[in-house]
């Protein structure tokens, strides 16, 4: 039996949306990720983006459980000798509070251009409104 690989032409990329509200960021990421990638499909293929458009509203209302909003820290470098910087989840919260959910789903995206063409497919939202509701997406559970 051979395997059947879908042209990429006749893959159908649907849109869901998320709420994010009182989630745990790492069990939303992890299914977001996989979601995608099209992990979920029967057609998944790892050198085919078959996934689907993510949308996540209420970033600001994600969960972390546990101390991790204190002890959970982002580095960045900005290029300079010692110029490391260094963020908690808290004060990334509070700037940028899409960027958590980002972040924690690029960490589960493959390291290359694929994965950089699926985050493409992540919008977060803070708040509950979107512009995308031309795009119909479906209620995701998760």
């Amino acid at each position: 039996m051979k395997t059947y690989l879908a042209p990429v032409n006749e893959i159908e990329k649907e849109w869901y949306v998320v709420d994010a509200e009182n989630k745990v960021l790492g069990r939303l990421a992890s299914e977001i990720a996989s979601r995608l990638r099209g992990k979920h499909k029967p057609t998944f293929s790892s050198f085919i983006d078959n996934g689907d458009f993510i949308v996540v509203t209420n970033a600001e209302k994600i969960a972390l459980t546990g101390k991790k909003w204190d002890d959970k820290t982002y580095y960045r470098h900005t290029g300079y000798i010692g110029g490391i910087k260094e963020t908690s989840a808290k004060e990334l919260l509070e700037k940028h509070p899409t960027d958590l959910i980002t972040k924690a789903v690029r960490g589960m995206l493959p390291k290359n251009k694929m994965g950089r063409a699926q985050l493409k497919k992540l919008k977060v939202y803070v708040g509950a409104a979107h512009p995308h509701a031309a795009q119909q997406p479906t209620v995701l559970d998760i």
